[in-house]
């Protein structure tokens, strides 16, 4: 019994030190290993998400210019309803009275106001590759409201060298009358 108990007295041998000490290492190796997974997901969402956000932002701000504005058209600034065959520009007069367009340049829309540039519109985190406008009823007197339709095809940033493709399209109707 003396021996016995001297023995547990000791502690654990090297060998036993050894396996609980390489069992944990693995244990913690895979499991660091599932959290970096989950960190670049979640960078990756987050990525996603923003530029959601961002294209979100300037497809409000176009609907809301173009709700606001009148005389509608998409082939020249002359004018004319293109329902049928999309139009690469927008031309309208905004609320203040200010000749406006958004067209496609350089994989971003650009709004000019007045013949000056106006700006971008989409974050740089947003490349478009194709912008097309269908108006319909932008004739005076042809009893249709005015209306464009807006369609948005390209990419969005999702983390370093990564990117996710998308297609949107939403429309606006113009408050005013155009009797």
């Amino acid at each position: 019994m003396k021996h016995l108990r001297s023995r547990m007295e000791r502690g654990f041998t090297l060998v036993e030190m050894v396996v609980a000490v390489g069992v944990f290492a693995l244990v913690m190796t895979l499991a660091s290993g599932a959290y970096l997974v989950l960190i670049a997901i979640n960078r990756q969402a987050q990525a996603i998400s923003t530029s959601v956000d961002s294209l979100a932002f300037s497809l409000e701000t176009m609907t809301r210019d173009i709700r606001t504005g009148s005389g509608y058209n998409c082939a020249t600034e002359a004018g004319g309803n293109c329902s049928s065959v999309p139009g690469n520009a927008f031309y309208f007069t905004d609320n203040n009275g200010r000749a406006a367009s958004y067209a496609l340049m350089g994989g971003a829309i650009v709004k000019t106001i007045g013949g000056a540039a106006g700006g971008v519109v989409t974050d740089s985190s947003v490349t478009v590759t194709s912008l097309k406008f269908y108006v319909s009823g932008a004739d005076r007197g042809d009893a249709y409201p005015p209306h464009v339709t807006i369609v948005i095809t390209g990419s969005i940033s999702a983390g370093p060298g990564k990117t996710q493709t998308f297609s949107i399209e939403t429309g606006a109707t113009m408050r005013g009358i155009d009797i």
